[in-house]
Parts: C-alpha cells; sequence; structure tokens
C-alpha cells in the first residue's frame, strides 16, 4: 500500500494545538503518510508550538506572518513562516484606488 498523502488543516488560525494534534493523529491511523496543517494565523498560545514540533502525526505546519512569531519557530521546527506583507500591502492600495482585486488574486505566482 502506497498510503494516503493528506494535506490537511486548512483553517484561519490556530491558537491552542489541540484540535489540529486529535485530527492528524486520526489521519495518520487511518493511512496517512504526511499531514500538513496550513492556517492563515499562527497564534499558537502557549505551549501550543511546542506540542506541534512533539507530534509525531504532524510532519508540518505553515502559517502567514500575520501575527507575531516571535520565538515560535525555534520552539517547533516544523513550523513555517510564508511572508504576505506584500500581498496585503498591494490589497490595500487596490482597494484604496478602487482597482480590482480580482486582477491581484489570479495574478499570484508561487515565487511571490
Amino acid at each position: 500500500s502506497s498510503g494516503i498523502n493528506a494535506e490537511y488543516g486548512v483553517d484561519d488560525m490556530i491558537d491552542e494545538a489541540r484540535t489540529f494534534l486529535d485530527a492528524a493523529r486520526l489521519l495518520k491511523a487511518s493511512g496517512a503518510t504526511t499531514v500538513h496543517v496550513m492556517v492563515t494565523h499562527g497564534i499558537l498560545s502557549g505551549n501550543s508550538p511546542e506540542e506541534l514540533a512533539e507530534c509525531d502525526s504532524i510532519d508540518e505546519v505553515v502559517v502567514c506572518n500575520t501575527t507575531p512569531i516571535g520565538d515560535k519557530t525555534e520552539r517547533c521546527t516544523k513550523l513555517k513562516v510564508i511572508d504576505v506583507s506584500i500581498m496585503v500591502a498591494e490589497a490595500i492600495r487596490r482597494i484604496h484606488n478602487g482597482e480590482s482585486m480580482a486582477h491581484l488574486y489570479q495574478n499570484i505566482r508561487g515565487d511571490d
């Protein structure tokens, strides 16, 4: 069996990690080979970074830099932070100038 490759955790934020930990364990128990948590706002209160780091069922946690990250990447080596500052600034500029937001979202490249 080649297993299931599961991309999990598309959510708006992660504060306490319990829900993600439980879901990841369930996915791995069901045969998932990898589990990735992907959220916009990585609040990660309390010991959440350590809990995620210690969870064998989670392979990667991806968050945007929409909240202060501080030392969380040091506390959880699985944590990857995506810089969205340029996109947010461009969205603000477009809204201010009455320009198309659709154009912004249709022209996002992976290397941006």
